[in-house]
């Protein structure tokens, strides 16, 4: 074959080639270093969002592990040949654990725990917790995941689990299907919070999501038992109802047999006060009548006719004035006298005349003169004559 001649490429003999060549070179050199800068740069730093918090794990040297600093939001630099950046979120996280496939995932996840007696109850679970910051090294540490959900669904449930079980084995299945159960999730979270909290994770709601789901007899026996309370509950109010209306009809019938017998009383009252009176002035009218007062009511009421017919001396009425009043009399009128006296007048004193007591001062003759006409005895309406008159 025939022998190529080699080309040989040498320096032209013009300078401006040279300087081509050279500021190309130094270009391409540039650009070598700015692309193994931005390698550097992306494999060196990282970004750590808002609501997360970083933490260094050391891969090499006398320091290896997870640093208790965590880093802060924002840019990082880091080693990558060395060190590596692990986030974690600090935001609240939700789960829920149900039995439906519309929540959650399509498998029963829901809680499954025991009453006292070994009645098995589930329940639909929904939590909602966050991480400390501080405590982030220790979580992932202890775990090794950042993977809040992940965590929830193995760790935290299994830790809910139990709290369930050791709380609700100390409480029958009635207090936890009716009343208990504000008190069953009360104890349930101190109980998480005594767990969890030593990892970090701090339990911000705990709720039972629906009603808790019983074997059927012992839902129909629970049933069957508040009914019964709440017929015994409705029984008892009607009786403390008929109780009630039972004594205001009792206090009723007192109210006017009380009312009756105070009226009773004092119609009596009134009637023996009207009686005594009558008899005060009975007794007052019969130690007032005098013959004198006789003889004066006599004479008062005479028309001045003389009988038709009469034989003998002429017919006029005539009393004994020497018959007068005993000292006895005279001082038992005079007190009686003096216990009507109107606006407390005395009355004549004892020894007075007693046709004067009677007739207000005027004393009559025994034949009745002209000054003794206008006399009227006391305690008697005029016109009405005392007794035993003619």
């Amino acid at each position: 074959m025939a022998k190529i001649p080699s080309i040989k490429f040498g320096r032209s003999s013009g300078g401006g080639g040279g300087g081509v060549a050279g500021a190309v070179r130094g270009v391409a050199l540039g650009l070598v270093l700015l692309v193994a800068m931005l390698f550097v740069a992306c494999t060196t730093v990282t970004r750590i969002d808002a609501a997360h918090v970083g933490i260094r794990v050391k891969l090499a040297g006398s320091n290896r592990g997870v640093s208790d600093i965590p880093v802060v939001t924002g840019w990082v630099f880091y080693n990558p040949l060395a060190e590596q950046i692990v986030q974690f979120p600090t935001s609240v996280q939700n789960v829920v654990w149900t039995a439906s496939a519309h929540e959650g995932r399509m498998v029963d996840e829901s809680i499954t725990f025991s009453s006292s007696e070994g009645v098995n109850v589930g329940a639909d679970i929904g939590m909602s917790f966050h991480i400390e910051p501080d405590k982030a090294p220790h979580l992932y540490l202890r775990f090794r995941e950042n993977d809040l959900m992940r965590l929830a669904d193995r760790y935290v449930r299994n830790a809910v689990r139990e709290a369930f079980n050791s709380v609700a084995s100390k409480m029958p299945v009635q207090e936890i299907y009716g009343s208990g159960k504000t008190k069953l999730i009360h104890d349930v979270t101190k109980e998480l919070e005594q767990v969890l909290e030593k990892d970090g994770i701090r339990i911000d709601q705990l709720t039972i999501n629906g009603a808790l789901r019983l074997p059927e007899n012992v839902a129909a026996a629970i049933n069957q038992a508040m009914e019964a309370t709440q017929k015994a509950i409705q029984a008892e109010n009607r009786v403390r109802q008929v109780r009630a209306e039972a004594d205001q009809a009792i206090a009723t019938a007192r109210g006017a047999a009380e009312s009756a017998r105070e009226r009773a009383r004092g119609e009596a009252d009134a009637l023996l006060i009207r009686a005594r009176s009558e008899a005060k002035a009975n007794t007052i009218i019969r130690l007032s009548t005098t013959p004198a007062v006789l003889q004066y009511r006599a004479l008062e009421r005479w028309n001045g006719r003389l009988p038709a017919m009469n034989q003998g001396p002429l017919p006029m009425l005539t009393f004994d004035m020497k018959s007068a009043l005993d000292k006895d009399a005279e001082q038992k009128l005079a007190e009686l006298l003096e216990e009507t006296a109107p606006g407390g007048d005395a009355a004549p004193a004892a020894g007075a005349p007693a046709g004067g007591a009677a007739t207000g001062g005027a004393t009559p003759g025994a034949g009745g003169g002209e000054g003794d006409k206008g006399a009227k005895p006391a305690g008697k309406p005029e016109g009405q004559a005392p007794a035993g008159a003619p």
